[in-house]
């Protein structure tokens, strides 16, 4: 954006009525709400203004949206489920790019400004996953920030090659290099962990993990994962996904773990639903940086979703039995400012300098953006509109 625009009669999240003024992509100025606008200005009419959400985890490169519906084949296992993906890799005729593509702007009409996508990345299906994925990026990158993470879904050092072809995506454009259940999966946690965060060092990356494992073993690889990133001086640049082990052990155990990784600079995702939640107000009380993601979107792995994170975050609220303004407001956090941090996005929020990335909502605050499931929004990426939603009901006269 090159021209100027200010956004009058917006309402914060403290409930202030402000004008926000956006030059060049960025906001340039907040002030006192006043009448009146003109030329290039929106009225808000006092709709909630919000920074754009941030989805933490997504799937672009598995998704099936765009290819019309599939039944879910369900597994048991990680590894059956991987074992049922492979399968329908050969099966679905739309080329990833689209179906990519297609999620991506779906994401985008709900809110979403960032979003950090793990990409597979395996012997089978090479670079191709990530080739498709940095060409939608390029694609929209006027209207979403897309984050890469290399992900090894078939495993490491139980796939053959895997190394080198991570290796290769960090230095074509993936920005984040991932890992897989270092011990369930590969059964090595320390040799997992050496080549996830010898990797990191060596292309000065970022790292995110998915562990799924539950009980002492998960605990023993949350340990690792403190030690390693402090050792790499990696602090706010790692992540572990999931992390449902968090809540199959006692909370003090959980607790003891989120102090770990507050002091050593690891945060923690949660999607919600697919297994125990990690207790999110526990760990954040401890200094530990929660944060959530959509995760699978109608793929091999997961039949639900549309990309909307509010609806996620009320999802991780739902199970978290957050009631009160208070928590709730909690959960939208979970996709705003702790997603940002997490993710290390610069200069976020409605601040002055920040990328004017912004979400109107027809609710009147923050909790109710949770609770309330928001009908109508307008999403901006760099000051412009780049969505709107607009959900009208009529209900028919009862009949005579």
């Amino acid at each position: 954006m090159t021209g100027s625009r200010t956004l009058r009669n917006a309402t914060l999240a403290d409930g202030s009525r402000v004008d926000v003024s956006v030059a060049d992509g960025r906001i340039s100025g907040i002030s006192p709400a006043s009448s009146g606008a003109a030329g290039a200005d929106l009225d808000l009419g006092g709709a909630l203004l919000l920074p754009a959400l941030v989805n933490g985890h997504a799937h672009l490169d598995k998704t099936l949206v765009g290819s019309g519906w599939q039944p879910h084949r369900p597994g048991t296992t990680v590894r059956e489920r991987v074992a049922a993906e492979h399968t329908l890799r050969g099966e679905v005729g739309v080329p990833v790019v689209e179906r990519a593509r297609a999620l991506a702007e779906q994401m985008i009409s709900f809110g979403t400004g960032t979003a950090r996508t793990h990409v597979d990345i395996d012997p089978e299906v090479g670079l191709a996953g990530l080739e498709a994925v940095l060409e939608v990026r390029e694609a929209l990158r006027d209207r979403l920030r897309i984050e890469i993470v290399a992900f090894p879904q078939s495993g490491i050092t139980t796939s053959p090659g895997t190394e080198k072809l991570l290796d290769e995506a960090l230095a074509a454009g993936a920005d984040v290099v991932g890992g897989l259940d270092p011990d369930g999966f590969d059964g090595d946690a320390e040799a997992h962990l050496d080549v996830v965060f010898g990797l990191a060092a060596r292309h000065g990356a970022g790292v995110d993990i998915h562990l799924h494992d539950l009980g002492a073993s998960a605990v023993r690889q949350y340990e690792l994962i403190a030690a390693r990133t402090r050792a790499e001086g990696l602090g706010g640049k790692v992540n572990v996904s999931h992390a449902y082990g968090l809540g199959s052990i006692p909370l003090q155990e959980a607790r003891r773990i989120g102090g770990l990784f507050a002091e050593a600079g690891v945060s923690v995702l949660t999607n919600g639903p697919a297994g125990p939640m990690p207790p999110v107000l526990a760990l954040r009380e401890e200094g530990a940086t929660v944060l959530a993601g959509s995760d699978n979107i109608r793929d091999a792995w997961w039949p639900y979703g549309d990309g909307d994170m509010l609806a996620i975050a009320r999802q991780v609220a739902y199970q978290s039995g957050f009631r009160t303004d208070e928590t709730l407001t909690v959960a939208l956090d979970l996709v705003t400012d702790a997603a940002a941090r997490a993710l290390g996005l610069e200069a976020y929020g409605i601040v002055v300098g920040a990328p004017a990335d912004l979400l109107v909502l027809d609710v009147p605050t923050p909790a109710a953006a949770i609770a309330a499931s928001p009908t109508s929004r307008t999403v901006l990426h760099a000051g412009e509109v780049v969505a709107t939603r607009l959900e009208t009901v009529e209900v028919s006269p009862a009949c005579p």
